[in-house]
């Protein structure tokens, strides 16, 4: 077992000073091999002693974990997000392709059913410019006036104008999904237009952690600039 330095409390000054000396000259022990030899450590996982240059080797080996361990979430990262470009791409072609409203209505039905896992979506207007679509409401659009009482319950959102994800409140989710409302496990609100202008786009799941409060926001973003401006485009 390893002793104390004679005359040297642990965590004094003096020690720090032989801990600034050693890193200083690493060749220290070049010079002394029988000091390194008898150093004794105590091992990480047990009581048992082990020498300097084990534990130097248990030291580069948990490194070396770490390091695999950081390198495998950086390729999942990659390959999350590569997977989520390749949606946002076919997204925008369906949407590009559309010859009118209702055709991007439907390629945006599409998307978000098949490559981004909705259950149920619905775009919800408030933009008195896009008042003509009033006549086109369905289950997937609803033209309401801004300053509506019932838009009340979205306030803080309009206001922040920014997306959110997981769970909304339950007149928020009855509003916007009636009966279907209680099957809704988790959702995302996105704002449309700049600084939701022109309104949002809600999308639920039945799955509790299909949309979580944790997931970036930097694509749901990109989500509303892309379907706003099919809104503003095909239904003018």
């Amino acid at each position: 077992m390893s002793k104390p330095i004679r005359g040297v409390e642990p965590g004094s000054v003096a020690e720090d000073q032989i801990a600034e000396h050693l890193a200083a000259h690493p060749e220290f022990f070049e010079r002394h091999p029988s000091v390194l030899a008898r150093l004794q450590l105590p091992h990480q996982r047990g009581s048992a002693a082990i020498s300097l240059v084990e534990r130097q080797v248990l030291v580069l080996r948990e490194k070396h974990t770490a390091l695999e361990q950081k390198l495998r979430e950086l390729i999942e990262n990659g390959r999350a997000n590569d997977a989520i470009a390749d949606r946002m791409h076919r997204l925008t072609r369906r949407l590009l392709r559309a010859r009118d409203f209702n055709a991007a209505i439907a390629g945006l039905e599409t998307s978000l059913r098949e490559d981004f896992g909705a259950s149920r979506w619905v775009i919800l207007l408030v933009e008195p410019s896009l008042g003509e679509l009033a006549g086109r409401a369905s289950a997937h659009l609803r033209v309401v006036p801004r300053g509506s009482p019932e838009l009340r319950i979205f306030e803080t959102f309009f206001e922040s104008a920014r997306p959110r994800s997981g769970q909304i409140r339950d007149t928020q989710r009855d509003y916007l999904f009636g009966a279907d409302g209680s099957q809704v496990g988790s959702t995302v609100l996105i704002p449309l237009g700049d600084r939701a202008s022109l309104g949002l786009l809600a999308i639920a799941s039945h799955d509790t952690e299909r949309y979580l409060p944790t997931m970036s926001t930097d694509f749901l973003v990109r989500i509303g600039e892309i379907v706003s401006e099919a809104i503003v485009a095909r239904g003018a």
